[in-house]
Order: structure tokens, then C-alpha cells, then sequence
């Protein structure tokens, strides 16, 4: 991948949370029990995850998220500002909870419940009044885990304004026309597909947009088309891989490509890159790598 010399100015809006994480055998079906072999708790958010990620690639970073007034959303800023995330709109909220995701991780995959809380309160006014922040970004990102209000909302200021916006299209829910056509690109995982677009060929969707949408896809795949042809890159992780924030991990590393003037191919090869470094450890952010990692 090649480096410009400026550095990246990214804006992420999204969630901010608290992983709880509980490893088993298997994933339980219902009416079912079963002992875990741990419990542990990990920072995460994809919104926050997004941030620390594109801080660590070399990027100027800032999060516009909510968390609560407690020990876990004091947690969550005081790890942003030690990563060199601008936190002057993580906003607390002293009326309701930080966020929380109960994960359930076995060698079957993860089982994902995530409470939004103060994530759910973050609100088309608090986009306006990071107005000012979004006039300085080279690039906006965005998530599901906030109200979808708030991204319909946010795709229209990005639009007055003239920013470019990527969307990773999870948890999955329905985008708008609008979103759709706006978005810089679209990161997706395969198995959402109908959900956000609707009903298709899951091939047809894809080359519908192209170089936009980008599906993800088992462990560490993404495939998309580029006008002419469908693109498949994979970059297999050892059998130990920790598959938690891999989507997060690509996101970042694909947009900190695309703003060095990168190909789009690059950019998904280097995405690739970030999620297969991430995927060595257990939680969504300890293995995100740092800019340093891939220059010899």
C-alpha cells in the first residue's frame, strides 16, 4: 500500500460498548444449558472499535458516539484518549447505561445479543452539534448500532456538506435509497445481503454496485465487483483466529487505503491485511495493528 503525505482526518460515528465475553464448547440452542470454560470482559463498539483502529493506521480520529455516566463508560474514554481518539463528542449520559454486547464465542462462531442503551440515544441533534468536526473529515464512518434515524440522518448532513461517508452495513437492517446511493462504499457480510438490499441473487446485488459494495464473507474474504469482473480476495487466519470485529478491522484498513489514493483493490487487500492482524486475539480491539506493523 502506498502512504501520501497527508495524514487522514476520519470522523466515526457509532457505537461505543462493553464486551462480555463467555467461551463454550458450542453455541447454545434454546432450553438448553451450558458451562463456559471463561468470562471475560472486553472494550468494544464498532463505532469505537472503528476509531481506535483508523487512529492506530495512522489516521487523525474522532468519535461521536454516547455512552453512560458509570464505570464502564468512563472506561470506554479514557482507553479512546489513550489510543489518540478526539473524544470532545463521546457525549455521557447520566440517565441511561453504557452500552453492552453478550457474546457467546465457540469453534461453531459467535452468538451476538447486544443492548444498545446510551448507543440508542444518540440523536440527529447530536450530529448537528458535531457539525463542525464532520467540516473536517476527509472521511465519515458510520455503523448499524445506533438509531437508523441518526444514519439517515447523518447521510444527509454528510451530503449538505459534501463528505464523502462509508457505511459498515451491521448489525443488519434495511438502507434507504438514499444511504445507498450517497455511501462512498458499503461494507457488508455476505449472509445480510437480502436483509439490506432486499430480495436477490446475491452476484446480482453485488454487481449492482460496483466498487462500492464489498462483501465479506467466512473468516477473512471479501469479494466485489469492479465494473468488468467479480473480485475474490481471501486472507486466511490461522485456526485460532478470533472472528470478533474482523468487519471493523477491514473497514478501517479499507478506508485508510482508499484516502492514500489507493486502488480499490489495494484498499480491499489491505483491509484484508488489518482484519487477518486483528484476528490473533480474543476481543474486537487488543489485535488491531498499528500503521508501523505492515512497513519493513
Amino acid at each position: 500500500m502506498k502512504l501520501s503525505q497527508k495524514k487522514p482526518q476520519i470522523v466515526v460515528v457509532g457505537s461505543s460498548s462493553i464486551d462480555w465475553v463467555l467461551e463454550t464448547s458450542q453455541i447454545p440452542t434454546a432450553n438448553k444449558t451450558l458451562l463456559a470454560k471463561s468470562l471475560k470482559s472486553f472494550l468494544g463498539g464498532k463505532g469505537a472499535n472503528q476509531a481506535i483502529a483508523t487512529s492506530r493506521l495512522g489516521a487523525s480520529s474522532s468519535l461521536i458516539s454516547r455512552v453512560g455516566l458509570d464505570s464502564s463508560g468512563q472506561k470506554i474514554i479514557k482507553n479512546l484518549q489513550e489510543e489518540g481518539v478526539n473524544i470532545d463528542q463521546v457525549l455521557m449520559d447520566n440517565n441511561i447505561a453504557t452500552g453492552t454486547a453478550y457474546v457467546t464465542a465457540s469453534q461453531q462462531g459467535n452468538a451476538i445479543t447486544v443492548f444498545p442503551a446510551a448507543n440508542y440515544h444518540l440523536s440527529p441533534k447530536d450530529i448537528d452539534n458535531a457539525e463542525k468536526y464532520l467540516l473536517t473529515a476527509d472521511l465519515i464512518l458510520t455503523q448499524l448500532e445506533i438509531p437508523i434515524k441518526t444514519v439517515e440522518y447523518l447521510f444527509k448532513k454528510a451530503k449538505s456538506l459534501g463528505k464523502k461517508i462509508g457505511i459498515y452495513a451491521a448489525p443488519a437492517s434495511r438502507l434507504s435509497d438514499e444511504i445507498i446511493d450517497y455511501a462512498s462504499f458499503i461494507v457488508a457480510k455476505s449472509t445480510d445481503l437480502e436483509i439490506i438490499f432486499g430480495d436477490g441473487n446475491h452476484d446480482e446485488i453485488i454487481k449492482h454496485l460496483p466498487n462500492k459494495l464489498f462483501v465479506r464473507d467466512g473468516a477473512n474474504s471479501t469479494s466485489y465487483f469492479d465494473g468488468s469482473e467479480m473480485k475474490y480476495f481471501r486472507k486466511d487466519p490461522t485456526s485460532q483466529a478470533h472472528n470478533m470485529g474482523l468487519g471493523d478491522a477491514f473497514t478501517s484498513g479499507f478506508s485508510i487505503a482508499l484516502l492514500h489514493g489507493n486502488s480499490i483493490e489495494d484498499c480491499v487487500k489491505f483491509g484484508n491485511e488489518v482484519a487477518l492482524k486483528a484476528a490473533d486475539y480474543r476481543g474486537s480491539q487488543k489485535g488491531l495493528p498499528y500503521l508501523k506493523d505492515f512497513q519493513n
